[in-house]
């Protein structure tokens, strides 16, 4: 695949194992694909309300709904979501694992331990024999609110509220890693203060038009020690 080609896919990678989803979030953003993290089948599945995905990278055994049943009911469930390509991504790698991977409804199954290199192949090939798909997020429900990320446009109680180009911005790379914390200084590399403080007036001023209690944050969340983290309904 081109970089262009890499640039217009969306991956959600599912995985319990902090490190690990870290690492190959890391390795797939760096490759050119869009990229965003969930640590189990409940997060995944909100993301799935939220955005459209061209491929998910998921593991088996996860705490709550495991691999093999998370697939059986998207799958089940049809739609544009049901109908998204699945790499199956576990330590599992037995020949009964894998007949129960593909059974359930997954196009491919790697164990772990595994090549970087051989994941990013594995990946395209889905990718390629994939028919191409629309690739970006859908209405956000963020309580009274609801945010077009396409359009860039911000809606509360059904009337228009206006956005600065900063703040759609940085809605857009939230919107991105929903219910995912985002680094601080890596959203201030929009903007022309390194430092982030510009990132916190921005914040600052989004809260005051989608929270219904600024000082007590419910959807546009600080994460101590990180940055910040949108989390849509």
């Amino acid at each position: 695949m081109t970089p262009e080609e890499r640039r217009e896919r969306h991956i959600l990678v599912v995985d319990d194992d902090d490190r690990l989803r870290k690492l190959i979030k890391e390795f797939l953003g760096r490759a050119g694909f869009r990229v965003t993290a969930a640590s189990s089948a409940a997060a995944a599945d909100r993301l799935f309300g939220a955005l459209d995905f061209d491929l998910m990278v998921l593991d088996v055994m996860m705490p709550g709904e495991d691999g093999y049943a998370f697939t059986k009911r998207l799958r089940a469930k049809g739609g544009e979501s049901g109908r998204t390509p699945i790499l199956m991504l576990t330590a599992r790698d037995q020949t009964a694992d894998r007949i129960e991977g593909l059974s359930s409804g997954v196009d491919d199954y790697l164990g772990k331990p595994f090549e970087p290199q051989e994941l990013l192949l594995r990946i395209e090939a889905i990718l390629r024999r994939s028919a191409a798909r629309p690739v970006g997020p859908k209405a956000l429900l963020l309580g009274r609110c609801t945010f077009e990320a396409e359009r860039g446009e911000l809606t509360c109680d059904g009337e228009a509220v206006r956005l600065t180009e900063a703040e759609v911005t940085l809605l857009r790379r939230l919107a991105r890693s929903a219910h995912e914390p985002v680094d601080r200084l890596e959203l201030a590399r929009d903007t022309a203060d390194a430092t982030g403080r510009a990132v916190d007036v921005q914040v600052t001023r989004l809260r005051r038009k989608i929270e219904p209690d600024p000082k007590n944050p419910r959807y546009l969340q600080t994460v101590r020690g990180v940055g910040y983290r949108l989390a849509p309904d």
